[in-house]
């Protein structure tokens, strides 16, 4: 039974592995498919963002005036504001972090008990207790720990791309929700980007350009699939292995 179970356990990942690379096996030696284009919208899960929101303000008119409260230029705003239209995202990390940490701790403990004379019953203790027993060391324990720990983090992250995104959804306090995605494929590996988060209309430039430090809530992602990105992971089975080893 023992046996049986073992050779049940290999089969069971066996089948796992080999359904997980059948569709690579499909693909030796083509070129990974790229995604069909699709509504942006489903990037952040085509789910309605709600988010607090202010009292809507009531817009004054001004008679005999062709100027509009809140207008940006005298003739149109060339700007993203609506549904479908499209926005430059410019993202610039150059982030970099240091941190050092150190735990140093010991601790030692000890007991000891011992019943050298206990009116005379020393002698029935002794009886009781195995051959050899002492009461004059009936106990006598010590333990001791010591534990130390040292962590070191030296971080630094540049990343500098450019990609366009679409308004998905306009907030009732004006606000943007804007998602984009981008890849691009070099031979057999595809590169993917992909951006989503709220923006606010005036922090658009007038060449309709936003940093992403001015993405509320943004969720940047570069990544890729293929042949290098597959050679980089470590395979199926050491991964489960490092899962499931508990030491």
């Amino acid at each position: 039974m023992r046996y049986m179970r073992i050779a049940l356990l290999f089969l069971l990942l066996a089948g796992a592995n080999g359904c997980a690379a059948a569709g690579r096996i499909k693909n030796i030696g083509k070129a990974p498919d790229l995604s069909p284009t699709e509504n942006p919208a489903s990037l952040y899960g085509g789910r309605t963002i709600a988010m607090p929101m202010p009292a809507p303000d009531a817009e004054a008119a001004n008679a005999n005036s062709l100027w509009r409260a809140g207008s940006r230029t005298f003739f149109k705003d060339q700007r993203a504001r609506r549904l479908g239209d499209i926005v430059t995202v410019v993202i610039d990390i150059n982030d970099r972090a240091r941190l050092n940490n150190s735990t140093e701790r010991t601790r030692d403990n000890g007991e000891s008990a011992q019943i050298p004379a206990f009116g005379g019953l020393e002698q029935t203790l002794t009886d009781i207790l195995p051959d050899g027993a002492n009461p004059a060391k009936l106990v006598d324990l010590s333990s001791g720990s010591t534990v130390r720990g040292e962590g070191a983090v030296d971080r630094r992250e540049d990343v500098e791309l450019v990609i366009a995104a679409v308004v998905t959804d306009v907030l009732p306090n004006g606000n943007l929700v804007v998602a984009g995605k981008q890849e691009v494929r070099v031979n057999n590996e595809v590169r993917e980007l992909t951006v989503t988060g709220v923006i606010r209309p005036e922090d658009i430039s007038n060449a309709n350009r936003i940093d992403h430090t001015q993405i509320a809530e943004a969720r940047i992602s570069y990544g890729g699939r293929g042949q290098l990105t597959d050679v980089q992971q470590a395979r199926y089975g050491q991964q489960l292995y490092d899962i499931l080893f508990p030491f």
